[in-house]
């Protein structure tokens, strides 16, 4: 049984920080042939999975307890909690083979940021495939009651004013907590703020918190504000210390949130297994889409092995249903979180490219960076492409494009993968590398 290949060799990783060196496109590795034989068997029937404890990873433990990856002949996977978006990264650099995991539940930027080593000790690259999107919107950002008579929403322009006037009275900096430089959370943040003329390097700290530990920070006045995704929101209310302030789908309607990713060596290694572990989490996306499946996808999730959250903290965002905590309630809102509707699950080249030059706009990869390249080595639709074939998913709910095309934000900025120089050049804060 052919296990994965968990560490490069060394003229390999040469070759890849030599790539790096000139904008980090050349990744090595990544692509894989089909075997000639006709055999349908996965390679391996194991891999490690990691999941971080919110809502949007519902795919994997629902692949897990109704016995998707069983199904596709995955009879040995693991998946397997992670402390931070910080011990996920560890880990995928370890690999199984070294005590840590092939893939899992990601923040989308992160494996282009791990793959160019960007964020990785001594910035040696490790080269991730994006597999799938695990889900649509679904994250909010959080504000604590100390500023519930301003009933923050999208325009953060008073809240601005309101942050200021703190930091000038205390002398101590305000800080907005997310849950990864140059993740998701860290962009809807820096977007949300940087509209209303809030400069998120400059007039507030960004610190980062683990999902779980949001809660219990803004508790003891750690931060101000916060992004991060269910249930730890909503528990924000019920434990009566904050409210919730936006979705992140009112930023940028249905954004891309989540991925389902592997490492490249588990993917050239075992590409049939790699589809077989595709194919569940895309039947579990299906499952979790289902209204009538809703309560019950809230019940996994709160158990211990999962969030280990109360039921009362999960289920309303789960079902759609949005209690704002300022008197704002919405039932079956357009901004919740999509696991297969609107092409949620389809990876798209377009989204990533946009995560691509946010990730530019704040400093955390070059100005140079050859994102078309980078994106052809990270990203398989291909494989996404094969595995709903496989599935017999409808024709209707497979893109026949590698792009959603022309998307608008909230506040009338336009991103057009045809032109993402033009965005960035609308955007009156950022702070480019080297510039």
């Amino acid at each position: 049984m052919k296990q994965p290949t968990n560490a490069p060799l060394l003229s390999r990783r040469e070759v890849i920080q030599k790539a790096t060196a000139l904008g980090g496109a050349a990744l090595a590795g990544s692509a894989w042939v089909a075997p000639a034989h006709a055999s349908t068997a996965p390679e391996t029937k194991a891999a490690k999975l990691g999941f971080i404890a919110l809502t949007d990873a519902a795919p994997l433990f629902v692949a897990d307890e109704k016995g998707f990856f069983k199904k596709h002949g995955m009879t040995e996977v693991e998946v397997l909690k992670q402390s931070s978006w910080g011990t996920t990264r560890d880990n995928l650099v370890l690999g199984s083979g070294k005590g840590g995991i092939d893939g899992g539940h990601i923040l989308t930027p992160m494996p282009y940021l791990i793959s160019t080593g960007a964020v990785t000790a001594n910035n040696i690259p490790v080269p991730i495939n994006i597999l799938a999107r695990l889900n649509l919107g679904g994250q909010c950002i959080s504000v604590g009651d100390e500023y519930k008579d301003l009933k923050v929403g999208v325009d953060t322009k008073a809240f601005g004013k309101a942050l200021l006037a703190k930091r000038v009275k205390t002398g101590k900096p305000v800080n907005a907590a997310m849950t990864f430089p140059g993740g998701t959370h860290d962009l809807w943040i820096r977007y949300w703020m940087a509209a209303g003329g809030v400069d998120p390097n400059k007039d507030v700290t960004t610190i980062v918190v683990p999902p779980a530990q949001m809660v219990a920070n803004m508790k003891v006045g750690s931060m101000d504000t916060f992004c991060v995704c269910e249930p730890w929101n909503r528990q924000l209310i019920n434990q009566k210390i904050g409210y919730t302030a936006i979705t992140t789908s009112e930023l940028w309607m249905n954004h891309p949130e989540k991925a389902f990713a592997m490492r490249a060596d588990y993917v050239q290694a075992n590409p049939i297994a790699t589809k077989a572990l595709l194919k569940a989490v895309m039947e579990a996306q299906m499952w979790c889409e289902d209204p009538a499946n809703r309560a019950e996808v809230a019940e996994i999730c709160s158990r211990r092995r999962w969030i280990n959250a109360p039921v009362a903290d999960v289920i309303d965002r789960v079902k759609g249903d949005f209690d704002y905590g300022t008197g704002r309630v919405e039932a079956n809102s357009k901004y919740q979180m999509r696991f297969w509707k609107d092409h949620a699950s389809y990876p798209f080249q377009s989204h990533d490219l946009w995560f691509l030059t946010e990730n530019i706009r704040w400093g955390y990869l070059p100005p140079n960076l050859d994102t078309k390249a980078l994106i052809a080595k990270v990203n398989r639709e291909d494989l996404w492409r094969a595995a709903a074939k496989e599935l017999g998913v409808a024709a209707k709910d497979i893109p026949t494009s590698t792009s959603r095309g022309v998307e608008t934000f909230f506040d009338g900025k336009v991103f057009d993968p045809a032109s993402p120089k033009k965005y960035l050049d609308s955007l009156s804060i950022k702070y480019l590398k080297n510039a």
